[in-house]
């Protein structure tokens, strides 16, 4: 009985039909990954897409940010050169730069402070007209010359105290 089956014959159709199912199972295999791996290049390409327009969004946002920063650093450029902006920036310096004595230099701040009141009472007594050059004036020109009794003079030095000292 076993004699018919392990004929040559049938031998090679058993052998042939069992490599023809593996060969389905390697084709199919086969196509499965290919899909698959069309599938991953299909991502690939989608994400190398993706990274390349964010990267040139990113480039543009950099690009005008830039173009931003240099149009403010020629604005602010153009802004310091007025004077009265020239001014203020000076003090603002100055301001600073007291600030860090006083911080970094303990024997400093004391004679700064002294410094500080003395300029501000000369101030205060050019600007009530007690000063030296104030007295002299008002001496050549009468009492109602100097001391600023006229109307003009009256209404600028409650809004501008240091105009009438110069």
């Amino acid at each position: 009985m076993f004699e018919n089956i392990f004929t040559p014959i049938n031998t090679f159709g058993m052998g042939f039909v069992l490599g023809c199912v593996f060969l389905v199972m390697a084709i199919f295999s086969h196509w499965k990954t290919k899909g698959e791996f069309k599938r991953y290049r299909s991502h690939l390409s989608d994400k190398l897409e993706l990274d390349a327009r964010q990267l040139q969004e990113t480039n543009k946002e950099r690009a005008r940010l830039a173009q931003e920063n240099e149009h403010l650093r020629i604005q602010v450029n153009r802004l310091n050169e007025k004077p009265d902006n020239k001014l203020q920036r000076e003090l603002e310096i100055m301001a600073r730069a007291e600030k860090h004595m006083l911080i970094n230099a303990p024997g400093f701040a004391p004679a700064w402070e002294m410094a500080k009141s003395q300029a501000m009472s000369q101030i205060e007594t050019e600007e009530k007209g007690m000063s030296f050059p104030q007295k002299i004036f008002r001496k050549l020109l009468g009492p109602g010359a100097s001391n600023g009794n006229t109307p003009h003079t009256e209404s600028t030095k409650t809004s501008e105290p240091a105009s009438n000292a110069a």
